[in-house]
């Protein structure tokens, strides 16, 4: 918890002058899902409001902006922890992520696409193979889904996911195996991407598609065994 901490302490400039409770939900937002506060962890409010600089009340409204989004969980008398997920709620995440970013592709347009973010985020993958950084490697594949999200150039549609990857986030921090979950898809996620450079919506769709049905099918399977159906580490 100190290290988690020091590192929170080191956001404490992000939020100058006019901190918001806004704000503050963004940097702990941030960190959970790089796994600074992995699923089940308790929440201190003196600890982490001392870190940042900011007030209790500042805090709670944080953590009620948090709680809204699915991240963490007020149990009475117990305090506020972040959210271990059930198989139910990995099944509804990669439901919407079915709905919005098959939606998404299917209505491009006409190319040629901005695909820069797309490639980039590839490129991010390739790297963190390179250097053997596996949770790396999954944070790339969020990257990469995130900018194709964006194509869209829709903010509404942005933030809704941003909630759904952040979730996803935390099914991933139970994994014990990373590689083994994230390796197959740096390909498939290249393959989405030539599909898209060429113009062919209906093949990256199509590619889209099967990929988180495989992927749903995997996450599934390593979260019973590590956590279990109800969610309990």
């Amino acid at each position: 918890m100190a290290d988690q901490l020091t590192g929170l302490a080191d956001d404490r400039a992000l939020l100058g002058r006019t901190s918001t409770a806004e704000r503050v939900s963004d940097i702990l937002r941030g960190r959970i899902a790089e796994g600074y506060f992995p699923p089940g962890t308790r929440l201190s409010e003196d600890s982490i409001g001392g870190a940042l600089g900011v007030s209790r009340n500042t805090l709670r409204e944080a953590f009620r902006l948090l709680t809204h989004e699915r991240l963490l969980v007020h149990e009475l008398n117990r305090g506020v922890f972040v959210r271990v997920l059930t198989v139910e709620d990995v099944q509804d995440i990669y439901r919407t992520r079915s709905l919005v970013e098959c939606a998404v592709v299917r209505g491009l347009g006409e190319p040629p696409y901005a695909l820069e973010g797309l490639a980039e985020a590839v490129a991010e993958g390739q790297r963190t193979v390179r250097e053997g950084d596996w949770k790396g490697l999954g944070t790339a594949n969020i990257h990469f889904h995130r900018e194709l999200v964006a194509l869209a150039g829709s903010a509404r549609t942005d933030e809704l996911m941003r909630s759904v990857f952040a979730e996803l986030r935390l099914a991933f921090h139970v994994v014990d195996d990373p590689r083994r979950l994230h390796e197959p898809y740096l390909a498939r996620n290249r393959q989405i991407l030539q599909a898209l450079e060429t113009g062919d919506r209906d093949k990256a769709e199509g590619l889209l598609a099967v990929y988180l049905d495989d992927s749903l099918e995997r996450v599934v399977e390593v979260y019973r065994r590590r956590v279990g159906d109800d969610g309990q580490l």
